[in-house]
């Protein structure tokens, strides 16, 4: 009986229990039920998401309960990502505001930026990084946050992403060092050159994007779709980096499960694949160098696909 929950906990327990009953898909931000009601629950009672266990034994209000069974039960109807349902999602250790403009901040790249780019950018020294296909911005404000001294720019083609993205940029308070861009790709950038840049662009197959589960209905089809076999932007990011990153400047580039098909097309280019605490998972970083060296072998396989 719902009017037996009394507790922090028997709320996350019971949020926990009706996600997994529903069958619901986890992927956004999280993994698993009792991270979703957990992040649901805490929010909603307006308490820190790092809030000491000590307090998972306090009591709900009747205005509580009320509003957290509210949000547990749209969760379950409207298999609507979490982190949409409360507003917002965690990457890389800061608070992003999330909604239907933009993807669901979820990249591995977290880990990289929290481990400082290394060993990529070990004895690098940079100024100036992108954040190409921005989307909230979450990569590239964190990228701001996480090293004082870069500036960063965010560009996105996306109107409704943009502006979410500068509402983040001012939550974060990196106004001085940050800024949005509107740009197709490199297209809106000319002139300018970094000496890293990060991107998370759409690789999601047609085929795959089909299958998707009804929570990614609620995303920006924009920001996932790739083309027949996910590279139709990434192979374009590798053909114009080099115009934009500065001699000894690096691109590190998530393409997902695309990583084989990339690797098929190109299996020469020395793409380093990023190895994250959960393994393997479709990131790959590349110096500029190596780039140059196999521009042929891109524009061709580009050449092809056109």
């Amino acid at each position: 009986m719902i009017s037996e929950l009394s507790t922090i906990i028997d709320f996350i327990r019971y949020g926990a229990s009706r996600f997994g009953g529903a069958e619901l898909t986890f992927g956004h931000s999280y993994d698993n039920a009792l991270d979703e009601a957990t992040h649901l629950v805490l929010h909603t009672l307006h308490l820190p998401h790092d809030l000491s266990p000590a307090y998972g034994s306090a009591k709900l209000t009747a205005v509580e309960k009320k509003a957290v069974l509210k949000l547990i039960e749209r969760r379950v109807k409207e298999r609507k990502p979490v982190a949409y349902l409360t507003g917002e999602a965690w990457f890389a250790g800061l608070k992003f505001k999330s909604d239907e403009r933009a993807l669901v901040p979820r990249s591995p790249i977290a880990e990289t930026i929290q481990n400082g780019f290394s060993p990529w950018l070990d004895g690098t020294v940079v100024r100036r990084a992108l954040d190409l296909c921005t989307g909230s911005g979450c990569i590239g404000i964190a990228m701001a946050a996480h090293n004082p001294d870069w500036r960063v720019d965010l560009a996105d083609i996306s109107d409704k992403a943009l502006s979410l993205a500068r509402e983040n940029i001012h939550f974060q308070n990196v106004e001085d060092r940050v800024r949005a861009i509107k740009s197709d790709l490199f297209a809106g950038l000319k002139g300018e050159v970094y000496d890293l840049i990060v991107s998370n662009p759409p690789y999601v197959t047609k085929q795959e994007f089909a299958a998707l589960p009804p929570e990614y209905a609620h995303e920006p089809a924009l920001g996932l779709t790739a083309g027949e076999d996910g590279l139709d932007f990434a192979l374009r990011i590798l053909d114009e980096a080099p115009g934009h990153l500065s001699a000894d400047g690096w691109l590190i580039c998530e393409v997902g499960e695309a990583e084989h098909a990339l690797n098929a097309l190109l299996p020469r280019l020395p793409l380093n694949w990023i190895e994250f605490a959960v393994g393997q998972m479709g990131v790959f970083a590349i110096a500029r160098a190596d780039i140059v060296k196999h521009a042929k072998a891109i524009k061709a396989a580009l050449a092809k696909r056109r």
